[in-house]
């Protein structure tokens, strides 16, 4: 099958011819149709499948011109990287249509972005919760919007954005067609599925957890963090096989130290990325990684969601995730557009129950190679490796300290607070050595006080 066999205009088949791409992947055409129909929609394919355009071709092709300066798609992604990325698919796809495409995120001023919302836009991309501050301010009007696409839900319940999604969706018009494109298919999405969509079709590319086909995976068991460093490096030296490499860590932290220890090995040829580092930073190192300028880039599972990049030679798991859903995020980074990558993972024996959960989901038990010989093996742990001791931590108690004498002195009488009343009368006294008398203007004392 190729995009001439699916009902595409004009213009968008010639924006796909400038583009080299002839044949849709599966995903795409196996939800052409169904999202034609009008029919709310439940994609789920894995990730490098082509989920964008997906849903960007049936939606671009059921768009219709209208003179409001209000959007008629919005499209709710979980990153900001993603929403970056969507929006420059969206304007290549839509090179020959008059569509005006915008894209909304946190972390920039909010009122450049309300400046091109009131210019006027067809198609608004952002994360929930800078489309959420537009709406309120009364800038994002939505009456018009036909068509809600979800994409990456998964990713955007585990970032707690639960709450955020309700809201939108209530703030939309009730007749529209709603489309939700994940990875993985669990019990909250379900809820979400039940509480907003009309008798959704649920269209599959590959049973949901499924291992890659285009990617060949392989384990090996390192005994820590150290030896995991030279084995990295190693890896890393073989440039003509290694020209494009992902190393994804499960914290920022983790990046940073990992970032630290194997930077002055490979000078100027890496960057790092996680949420921690401005936006300006990452879209920076996202370009040079995707230019070639650095050849390895080190990532958190926040990030893996945004990274749209081709051609990616290498995913390296210097540990693996929490979450067993993001290992098959981490290596769908590479053989994507059905060419073939290579996915290695480095793990610790503490390990061992994430790489169980892993092939659980995966139905698919990841091959396990020999450690290599020429590897060196350091006996230098870190402080989460050092051995936890298993003896009570007992508190001895301090003996009582023996009774001293007395620690206080007299004050002196002047210091002394007696709670003892002082008449009026007797105060005057005191103060002007005689009685004081009312209506004496002839007394000495009253007429120096009044300054007579």
């Amino acid at each position: 099958m190729t995009f001439d066999d699916l009902n595409l205009n004009a213009s968008l088949k010639n924006a796909l011819r400038d583009m080299e791409l002839t044949r849709p992947t599966t995903i795409q055409h196996k939800i052409f149709s169904v999202i034609m129909s009008g029919r709310d929609t439940i994609g789920i394919a894995q990730t490098g499948t082509g989920k964008t355009y997906a849903y960007l071709l049936p939606c671009l092709r059921q768009w219709k011109f209208n003179k409001a300066l209000t959007p008629q798609i919005m499209i709710i992604v979980p990153t900001r990287e993603l929403v970056v990325q969507v929006v420059e698919e969206t304007e290549k796809l839509t090179k020959y249509m008059d569509v005006s495409t915008i894209g909304a995120y946190g972390g920039t001023n909010i009122k450049t972005q309300m400046n091109a919302l009131h210019q006027g836009a067809d198609v608004v991309v952002g994360t929930p919760g800078r489309l959420m501050d537009l709406m309120l301010n009364g800038i994002l009007k939505t009456k018009l919007i036909k068509t809600l696409i979800i994409d990456e839900v998964d990713e955007m319940l585990n970032l707690g954005f639960r709450t955020q999604l309700k809201n939108l969706m209530d703030l939309l018009p009730k007749k529209r067609q709603n489309l939700m494109f994940s990875a993985t298919l669990d019990d909250e999405i379900q809820k979400l599925i039940n509480l907003f969509f009309k008798r959704p079709e649920r269209v599959e590319a590959a049973p949901a957890g499924s291992p890659l086909e285009n990617i060949n995976q392989i384990l090996y068991s390192v005994p820590n963090f150290n030896t995991k460093i030279n084995f990295l490096k190693k890896l890393l030296a073989d440039e003509e096989v290694m020209h494009k490499v992902l190393v994804f860590v499960s914290s920022k932290k983790l990046a940073d130290e990992l970032f630290e220890k194997i930077y002055e090995t490979f000078p100027e040829q890496m960057g790092i990325i996680h949420s921690n580092k401005s936006q300006n930073y990452r879209f920076d190192v996202v370009k040079k990684f995707q230019s070639g300028t650095h050849r390895v880039l080190i990532a958190t599972d926040l990030i893996s969601r945004g990274l749209d990049i081709s051609e990616v030679s290498h995913v390296i798991n210097f540990d693996l995730p929490e979450i067993q859903e993001n290992y098959i995020h981490r290596i769908g980074r590479t053989g994507r557009a059905e060419r073939k990558g290579n996915a290695i993972s480095l793990f610790s024996p503490y390990e061992a129950h994430k790489k169980l959960a892993i092939e659980k989901l995966m139905d698919f038990e990841i091959p396990n190679e020999a450690f290599p010989d020429h590897i060196e093996i350091s006996t230098v742990l870190t402080l989460d490796e050092l051995p936890k001791s298993s003896q009570p931590n007992l508190e001895l108690k301090k003996p009582l300290a023996a009774p001293s004498g007395e620690a206080f002195h007299e004050k002196k009488s002047k210091n002394k607070k007696i709670n003892a009343k002082i008449r009026y009368v007797d105060k005057m006294k005191r103060k002007y050595k005689s009685p004081k008398k009312r209506g004496d203007k002839n007394n000495p004392i009253v007429a120096r006080k009044k300054g007579r």
